[in-house]
């Protein structure tokens, strides 16, 4: 392949653009002027990219392939503005589709008028006889109607270390925190092999659409990792995918002993940690109590108990696997760091990474440049939380939250993802939200907390070479250089000189994996 007539932005370390690109056997050949490239190779495929910018593959740093795939086969609550239009899709989802569950992700009761836990009294008139979780937005609550709680065997006295079965009026409301959750997923029906492949396949479909190349999927089980090696090898599932491996001791027992796999799409070197939930939830775990809860003592709650990070950190550390924890609130922050400096001990090369780092204190920040720490951020949660994170936090605390630029500097690097699905898939609208730290209707004026925006540049490298270095993956790709992979994509306008308002108009139109063009709207 030759793709010329572009700008190529090459994201090397001297920031080189070129304007044509020689691609062989999935590898960068070389790149070019126009002339010097088209005069010296023949190539099958020609790409006349139109003077449109390219950029490398972008890589999503954080987020849940595969739950994403198995989330498009449920009602999408996203958007609802109330409980009545969860209980609305709800209904009408389950009317066309079968199954003996009824699940459900997206809801969040901070977009309602009322901006409070429903109940799931109208859940059991609507289903009396089939079992119902519906996911908040980011996962770390749901609400169950009456029957998944008895099939999951809830009652008002269950105790959930890390999750909280909430009551009223001394009995179950329905709504589950944490990891209260996997008391009724735990007892959900697996999905076969053709769903489960489905969900992959369409999931990568997707991503190709708008430019990803790469996904990091935080949290995967060993039979996650051995259907996704088959459909590779079969050259069905083409994605890169970056593993974190779950929580769990099936997981440890196998991986610990057999080692990290690494081919050229599949690389599973890391274990996935959640130190507390969400901040949406009030699960994160915080210093000093929420700003909007009548009880003094309500500070959240971790997920494990402290004494599980220590010893799963150091055998992580021996077995040279990457530690990549969950950490909201500034509590879990403060406390994964203490372990991770215990263990590494100083600066170092194991990339160990904190996911989120949300809210971290001033005292604590400083750990990660000390212990070579990566924080793997997330730009739209800022834009998503902005309405009502200084509700939870307070006026003071919140200007600890979402510090994009602040974490930047500690060792000159961030890895961006989304979260998806928690948030939407697009890299544009992490670029956005990174840059100009606004939601979609321009809001709000200026942008929220811009001191810690990121620069463009920054915000590119985030979701490209910076992204493939918290992966152990810079020598391979997150840059066009001769020798790596030909992971690129071609955009309809420039992401470093278009104005602001026009970012999130952005098209992709050709997404190319190993010199492959994997989509394309040309």
């Amino acid at each position: 392949m030759v793709v010329h007539n572009a700008k190529i932005y090459t994201m090397d370390p001297i920031g080189n653009t070129f304007e044509a690109i020689a691609i062989k056997d999935g590898k960068i050949l070389e790149l070019g002027a126009e002339r010097q490239i088209l005069n010296r190779y023949k190539a099958d495929t020609i790409i006349d990219a139109g003077t449109m910018p390219v950029y490398p593959g972008f890589i999503d740093a954080h987020c849940h392939f595969y739950g994403y795939g198995k989330s498009l086969q449920h009602v999408n609550l996203v958007g609802t503005e109330s409980f009545e239009q969860v209980l609305k899709r709800t209904q009408i989802h389950a009317e066309n589709y079968g199954g003996d569950w009824v699940q459900g992700r997206g809801w969040d009761q901070n977009d309602w008028e009322i901006q409070e836990y429903p109940t799931n009294q109208e859940l059991d008139s609507l289903f009396p006889d089939r079992p119902v979780l519906l996911r908040r937005v980011d996962g770390h609550a749901a609400i169950a109607n009456s029957l998944a709680l008895s099939l999951s065997s809830i009652t008002a006295t269950t105790l959930v270390e890390g999750g909280e079965v909430l009551l009223i009026d001394g009995q179950p409301s329905g709504v589950l925190i944490d990891n209260a959750v996997d008391l009724v997923t735990d007892v959900i029906p697996g999905i076969n092999t053709d769903m489960r492949t489905l969900a992959l396949m369409e999931a990568q479909e997707n991503c190709f659409a708008v430019g990803l190349t790469t996904c990091d999927d935080a949290g995967l089980d060993v039979e996650d990792v051995d259907l996704i090696r088959a459909l590779q090898e079969s050259g069905d599932l083409k994605m890169r995918l970056y593993v974190m491996l779950s929580d769990d001791s099936v997981n440890f027992n196998h991986f610990l002993s057999s080692g990290p796999i690494k081919t050229e799409r599949l690389n599973v070197c890391s274990f996935k940690f959640y130190a507390d939930g969400s901040l949406g939830s009030r699960g994160a775990c915080l210093l000093s109590p929420y700003a909007d809860m009548i009880h003094p003592l309500q500070t959240g709650f971790l997920l494990s108990d402290e004494g599980h990070f220590r010893q799963k950190a150091q055998e992580i550390y021996d077995a040279g696997f990457q530690m990549n924890t969950h950490c909201i609130g500034d509590s879990a922050n403060r406390l994964m760091l203490n372990i991770y400096g215990e263990v590494l001990g100083g600066a170092n090369d194991r990339r160990w990474r904190i996911e989120h780092a949300q809210v971290v204190h001033k005292a604590d920040i400083s750990r990660f440049s000390e212990y070579s720490i990566i924080p793997s951020i997330q730009p739209t949660h800022a834009t998503s939380d902005m309405y009502w994170a200084e509700q939870r936090l307070g006026r003071n605390r919140v200007r600890r939250a979402y510090a994009y630029q602040e974490l930047k500097n500690q060792l000159g690097m961030v890895a961006l993802g989304t979260d998806f699905p928690v948030e939407g898939i697009s890299p544009i609208n992490t670029f956005y939200a990174a840059v100009v730290r606004k939601d979609h209707a321009d809001y709000p004026e200026g942008g929220y907390q811009v001191e810690n925006a990121l620069s463009r540049e920054d915000a590119l490298k985030g979701m490209t070479i910076w992204a493939a270095l918290s992966n152990f993956e810079e020598n391979e790709k997150g840059s066009l250089e001769e020798g790596k992979m030909a992971d690129f994509v071609i955009l309809d306008r420039d992401l470093l000189k278009v104005s602001d308002d026009q970012i999130l108009e952005t098209r992709v139109l050709v997404t190319t994996l190993a010199g492959e063009v994997v989509h394309s709207v040309r």
